[in-house]
This record gives structure tokens, C-alpha cells and sequence, in this order.
């Protein structure tokens, strides 16, 4: 039987061409931010004059990682794409090992996170300059990172890895801090402290108004703090004895049905809490576990809040979560590669997670700044295969460097480099 091929023939060309040709604007983008002086202000130079500077280990980082890449070795490709390195200028670029040897050291001396953790500051200031909103909704997260490394710790779902929390600006996606745990570290830790710190992180004119969290946050410090600062929160109740038992003494006719159950409400507070707050509690008939604290008939959820709305209200704008938080870390983990680290060391890990935080906040601004509307709402593997891997030509001609697209792109890349000039970051 005669084998059935293609007829085509394979050629090689001398001709400079880049498969990631959308890469390159999303570069324009980052040169438009002016992030490699931001990057080699506030980390550690080189040892020496003929080091590399930090922007030349960052910005191909997080250019892989919006490119699809996995793990250090991926950066061969950008460092091969010779047709998008003229694009960009970069006529030097560090090895994989170098690169992981960097992240091991800045790991190591601390100053990775601390200057990273000021670039990325930097990066949401300069998001919401053009942004006419003052309060926002922090969303906080903690979520698992597996990892068969030997100094990884077992987490309480009982696999090894890391347990980094997140936190986001609901209202535009932008994380506004993250802190890498290590797996054995409780989600209800320090939980008062991140916030504290996610508040610090905000620019000036804008405060978090609002906060939201599952019953890792449900601690008495926590709502205390809410309290004074005047911020409205909705967090989800551990099902404890006190709360069982201010379900229990809900009067029969406050319940009224609500979707597949029944909702009401009643008044709670915990040893330490300065006031009382609502619990907003649902109750769905089904068998429950035979050694569970539940009502065998029943199951709740439970919301306390301080907010002043319905019951239905709070367990809406409570759910919402799942979009603006809990999809978000999906769309970091799975999307930029966070759902895997690259190197051994716990530190080393913390300054690459705290990379594709940069790179996922870069790709919320690329969407809203400079991509036309109908992007806004693309994942980022949509983004790839519609505009990131472009294949161009790169010509010079008359001292200048040419990127050819085809005549489907043309419009858009010329729209989205336009924006780029247009942009008066300060």
C-alpha cells in the first residue's frame, strides 16, 4: 500500500522569521511601563561590570511565561527566536542555569522578594492611574502548589508541595500581594497580616473598602479589624459548636427558601470579637457524613458579614469569589506555569512565583490598556493562539528593523502599538 503524503516540500530559508511575533508588542508594552529601570533599580545589580542586570534575567522570565513556557529549560526558546530578540533589542540574554542560579541567590539574600515585591507596587500604581475608582475588593486566597522536591512539606490535603497565598483586586484582577508558604503552613495563618499588607500595597487615593475570604479568615482579629477600619466583609464560618448551635436557635418560620434550600439569618459573635455580625446561613437536605458535627439531614454554608443587605445580597456578591478569586489563581497556576516550581529551594521558588505574579499583572494591563475590548475577557491561552504566536518576518532595511505580519494582523498590531504610544504612564 502506497503511503499518503502532503504535497509539500520542506525548505530551509535564510530569511529571519519569529513564531511569537505578538510577543514582541507585548514587549513594546513592557517598554512602555519603562519595567527594566524599574527592575534593575530596585533589585540587586551584578557583582561585577560584565554581569548580567536584573531586567536581563526578569524580562525573559515572564516573556516565556506569557509565552507558554514551563520551566527554566523553556527559556531556549525565546533565547533562540533570534528574529524576536532583534525585535526587543536583546542582544544578551542568560543561559537556564544562569537564570536558576540567580534565583537561588537573590532567594537566598532576601532581596529578590523585597525588590520584586517594590516593582510589582510600582506595576499596580501605574495600572490605576487611569483608573477612576478609589475602593476596591480584596479577595484572598491560599491555594496548593504541588511539588515532589525533598525540602517540600506535606500540606493538610496530604500531598507535598507549597501553600502561597494571593491576594486580588476584584474589581480589575490585579494582585496586589502574595506571600509563598511553605506546604505544611496552616491557610488561616497570618492571615490579618497579609491583609495589613495587601492594604499597604495600594496607591495613594485608593483604599480596599472590601474584603472576602472562605473560613481560612475567620478569626476574631480579622473581623475585628474590618470593624475599624469601616470595611465590609463577607468570609466564610468554620461550622464550630457556636455556630451550630446559633443555627440551631433560628426560629422555623425565619427560613425561606433560596435556591435548592432554605436561607435566614441570625446574630453572632466569638470570644474576641469587639461587636456582634451576622451569620447568613443556608441549609440544603442532604444524607451527611455520619461523623460529621452537621445535622445528618442538613448541610450549611455559612457567611459571617457586616454588611447591610439581604441575605440573598451577601451570599451573592460572597460567591462571586469563585470569578474574581478562586479562577484567578487558576488562571496564575495553570496559565502562567505556577502550577509547578523550578528549582529546590523554598526561596528561590518564592522569587519565581513572585515573577509570574508580574507577568500575570502585565497581562490584566496589556488586556486593559492597550488589546481592543473584545479581548478583554480572553484567558491567556486564548491570547497565545490568536496573537502571541504570530509568525512575522524581521527585515532591515535602511538602518531600520521591519516586522511583517500577515494582512489578517496587520490592523490589530498597528491598534495595539498605537496604544502603546499613547500611554501617559507617570
Amino acid at each position: 500500500m502506497t503511503q499518503t503524503v502532503l504535497p509539500f516540500k520542506l525548505e530551509m530559508t535564510r530569511d529571519t522569521i519569529t513564531a511569537h511575533a505578538g510577543l514582541a508588542l507585548l514587549g513594546e508594552f513592557i517598554e512602555t511601563l519603562k519595567l527594566s529601570e524599574i527592575l534593575d533599580d530596585a533589585l540587586p545589580g551584578p557583582g561585577s561590570g560584565v554581569g548580567y542586570s536584573p531586567s536581563q534575567f526578569v524580562l525573559p522570565l515572564i516573556l516565556m511565561l506569557h509565552g507558554g513556557g514551563r520551566s527554566l529549560e523553556d527559556l531556549r526558546q525565546i533565547r533562540e527566536d533570534q528574529g524576536l530578540r532583534e525585535l526587543l533589542e536583546m542582544k544578551e540574554m542568560p543561559s537556564s542555569d544562569a537564570t536558576g542560579d540567580w534565583l537561588r541567590r537573590t532567594g537566598e539574600s532576601g532581596e529578590g522578594l523585597k525588590g520584586l515585591e517594590l516593582v510589582n507596587r510600582e506595576l499596580v500604581r501605574r495600572g490605576q492611574v487611569h483608573d477612576d475608582r478609589t475602593e476596591y475588593t480584596l479577595d484572598i486566597d491560599a491555594t496548593q502548589i504541588m511539588a515532589e522536591k525533598k525540602e517540600a512539606r506535606w500540606t493538610y490535603k496530604g500531598e507535598r508541595g507549597y501553600m502561597p497565598i494571593v491576594g486580588h483586586l476584584a474589581e480589575n484582577g490585579l494582585v496586589i500581594g502574595d506571600e509563598f508558604r511553605a506546604g505544611n503552613e496552616s491557610p488561616g495563618a497570618r492571615n490579618l497580616e497579609f491583609i495589613r499588607h495587601c492594604v499597604n500595597q495600594m496607591p495613594v487615593g485608593a483604599r480596599i473598602a472590601h474584603l472576602r475570604s472562605d473560613s481560612a479568615a475567620y478569626q476574631a482579629e480579622v473581623i475585628n479589624w474590618c470593624e475599624s477600619h469601616k470595611v465590609s466583609f463577607a468570609i466564610g464560618a468554620d461550622l464550630d459548636l457556636a455556630v451550630l448551635a446559633a443555627i440551631k436557635s433560628i426560629p422555623a418560620k425565619e427560613w425561606r427558601s433560596y435556591q435548592d434550600g432554605q436561607i435566614a439569618e441570625t446574630v453572632h459573635s466569638m470570644n474576641k470579637t469587639a461587636q456582634a455580625f451576622r451569620l447568613v446561613v443556608i441549609q440544603r437536605p442532604v444524607q451527611g457524613d455520619l461523623f460529621s458535627a452537621e445535622d445528618p439531614k442538613m448541610r450549611y454554608t455559612v457567611v459571617a458579614s457586616n454588611r447591610e443587605e439581604t441575605a440573598e445580597e451577601t451570599i451573592k456578591w460572597y460567591n462571586q469569589r469563585g470569578e474574581t478569586s478562586e479562577n484567578r489563581i487558576k488562571e496564575l497556576k495553570i496559565g502562567f506555569g505556577m502550577e509547578r516550581m523550578p528549582c529546590g529551594q523554598l526561596e528561590a521558588n518564592a522569587v519565581f512565583f513572585r515573577i509570574g505574579i508580574l507577568a500575570y499583572n502585565l497581562f490584566i494591563l496589556f488586556k486593559l490598556r492597550v488589546l481592543p475590548k473584545s479581548w478583554r475577557k480572553h484567558q491567556v491561552q486564548t491570547l497565545r493562539w490568536r496573537f502571541y504566536q504570530t509568525a512575522g518576518k524581521v527585515v532591515n532595511h535602511a538602518r531600520s528593523v521591519i516586522l511583517k505580519v500577515t494582512r489578517r494582523m496587520f490592523n490589530l498590531f498597528a491598534e495595539v502599538r498605537s496604544r502603546c504610544r499613547e500611554l501617559a504612564w507617570v
